[in-house]
């Protein structure tokens, strides 16, 4: 009997196996490939699914791999090149000089909003853009704090270059970047007088995860970045020798005369921190929770980052073809962030207009402001995307963005462009509305177009925009666009 059920077991593990290998050799069809490309890149049209589904699971892990861009295709706004204004010249400002610096900030940060929009709406590598979103929500800083948006573009341009590298790199890289430096207050940790803010969310949240460090690992790692600083006039990374404290520090069981790399190098090698990694990476694509039986996999994972030495596409490429990534049960479980719901749908359903930027201003009501995450712990996510104010916002977006709308006259396009010459310097805020306004009514979606491309099919639509059944059947005699556009405002469209 017990031979019996000894033989039974490896029969069942032998063919899952072997299912498991069918599974990796088949092409992807319609509904994997459309997930894969629903949590991969931001929508997908028809024929992008047409051609995934063709793929295998690790042919199409691959080919999102191999076109994922370093560079922005979008031209970044003009003054991005223009020297950052120091603290001392700050000081010497007028109140009337003080007021215009702060208007133009805000001016600037909406355009660079917009300018980020723009390029993952336009991107070619949609993945890489995924990933940089990412990484903005685990390295983050914000405008807030930082202030001059020039070092928040160049912090972006890092994210994008590292985005699928190497982690260790990235890492030592990122606790250079200027806007780090000054986000996380390393600029005033000075020998004698630490700043441990830095050294606490490096290990807490960038590697370790919160409970695998103590105060004094805190206190030490603080001392070793003593004296990594910025030039203010170049607005570039500094090492002031002369406020580092070069003494001996004991972190994580280790001792020696550590500065901040050898203290990064020290993270790096703890299990801990590739755990930590995939941790993030699982909540992002997989699922928003981490059960108990997917601990192994997240095992498994975490041992080909770091047998990688931590190369962020191997970890990533073995996600997307794992099992876990198809599996029925973790379908339809991500709620779409907002960038996710704006850009997927204006790329998915290839909208029109000739000024996507001032979407941005939608990002923030629905609650991810771009370059200006809550709080260092960045946005949670997950169900916290979902309320009764954001709900609706959202309802109201996905409505306005289809409904159908006639050319507005040219009589209220010179009016609006008079506003413009007069609100663009005054209240930056009140110009982008005015630019949302305008886009909202100008924005075209052709559905006929978009039908033919899908092959029209009532079922076949559903699959292509939905990660499950709608909430709400429609009934068969509901056809062509007001179909799509039902399909677009049902609350599973919200989810993938």
């Amino acid at each position: 009997m017990i031979a019996l059920r000894r033989l039974s077991l490896l029969l069942a593990a032998a063919l899952f196996a072997a299912a498991a290998t069918l599974a990796h050799a088949a092409p992807l069809g319609v509904d994997d490939a459309r997930h894969l490309l629903s949590r991969t890149a931001f929508g997908a049209s028809p024929a992008d699914i047409e051609r995934f589904a063709k793929l295998t699971r690790e042919q199409a892990a691959d080919q999102l791999l191999a076109d994922a861009a370093r560079s922005r295709v979008t031209p970044p706004p003009p003054w991005i090149s223009e020297p950052v204004i120091s603290g001392k010249q700050l000081r010497g400002m007028s109140a009337d000089e003080r007021k215009d610096f702060r208007r133009t900030a805000v001016a600037r940060g909406l355009e660079m909003r917009g300018w980020w929009l723009q390029e993952m709406v336009a991107t070619p590598s949609p993945l890489a853009e995924r990933m940089t979103l990412f990484w903005h929500n685990h390295f983050v800083s914000s405008q807030q704090k930082v202030r001059q948006p020039q070092y928040l573009y160049r912090q972006n341009l890092l994210l994008r270059e590292y985005a699928l590298g190497n982690f260790g790199a990235f890492l030592h890289a990122i606790a250079r970047d200027p806007a780090m430096v000054i986000y996380l207050d390393n600029a005033s940790n000075r020998k004698g007088k630490p700043n441990e803010n830095f050294a606490r969310e490096v290990m807490e949240l960038f590697t370790l995860g919160e409970g695998n460090f103590s105060e004094s690992d805190v206190k030490e790692a603080a001392r070793a970045f003593t004296g990594w600083s910025i030039d203010p006039e170049k607005g570039v990374f500094l090492f002031r020798r002369a406020a580092h404290d070069d003494g001996v520090k004991t972190l994580l069981g280790r001792s020696g005369n550590f500065d901040g790399d050898a203290v990064l190098d020290i993270l790096l090698a703890q299990p801990q921190t590739a755990d930590t990694i995939v941790r993030k990476l699982w909540r992002e694509f997989v699922s928003p929770i981490v059960a108990a039986s997917d601990a192994g996999e997240i095992k498994r994972v975490a041992g080909v980052f770091r047998d990688s030495g931590y190369d962020i596409r191997a970890a990533v490429r073995t996600l997307l073809t794992s099992n876990a990534f198809y599996a029925e049960q973790h379908r339809a479980t991500l709620v779409k962030s907002p960038v996710d719901l704006v850009v997927g749908t204006l790329r998915q359903f290839q909208f029109a207009s000739d000024d996507l930027a001032p979407f941005a201003l939608v990002l923030t009501q629905l609650g991810q402001n771009l370059f200006a995450p809550p709080n260092v712990k960045g946005w949670p996510g997950g169900e916290a995307w979902i309320n009764s104010t954001t709900l609706l916002a959202r309802k109201q977006f996905l409505e306005q963005l289809f409904r159908a709308q006639a050319p507005r006259p040219a009589s209220a396009m010179a009016a609006d462009m008079t506003m413009q010459q007069t609100t663009t310097a005054a209240n930056p805020v009140a110009e982008m509305r005015r630019r949302l306004r305008r886009t909202l009514s100008q924005i075209h979606f052709d559905g006929d177009r978009w039908l033919r491309q899908s092959g029209g099919d009532a079922s076949r639509v559903q699959h292509l925009l939905l990660a499950a059944a709608p909430q709400r059947e429609l009934p068969p005699q509901i056809g062509g666009v007001d179909r799509v556009r039902r399909l677009a405002q049902d609350p599973v469209y919200q989810l993938k």
